[in-house]
């Protein structure tokens, strides 16, 4: 994963006035595409009021590459960690949901605690 250089050295935009051509991670998702190894492009920051500003890092749409394909191999992997995290480490059950880490048990386990 590419780690965004200081702020000042990056072109910094208003929330929604990117200029077209510019994408999130998500947005870059969404189009069937990944950041493929290439350096943030700009900084877009979204104000808040009594905090520091919301930031998401943008990419250049036309250096970004498809996005893999899902192996079958991939799948299963997928597949088995999203079942360990369903899986209580105190009761050994398989709990339905993905265990809160904030709990770290399921809720039964963690109530009794």
């Amino acid at each position: 994963m590419t780690t965004a250089p200081a702020s000042g050295s990056l072109p910094v935009y208003r929330w929604r006035l990117a200029p077209d051509g510019l994408a999130t991670r998500r947005q870059l998702r969404a189009m069937g595409l990944r950041p493929g190894g290439q350096d943030v492009a700009a900084e877009l920051q979204r104000p808040r009021r009594r905090r520091g500003p919301l930031v998401a890092y943008l990419y250049r749409i036309d250096h970004a590459k498809p996005v893999r394909p899902m192996t079958p191999a991939r799948r299963a992997a997928l597949s088995r960690a999203n079942r360990a995290r369903r899986i209580c480490p105190a009761c050994r059950r398989d709990a339905g949901y993905v265990i809160p880490t904030s709990l770290g048990a399921c809720v039964p386990c963690a109530d009794r605690n």
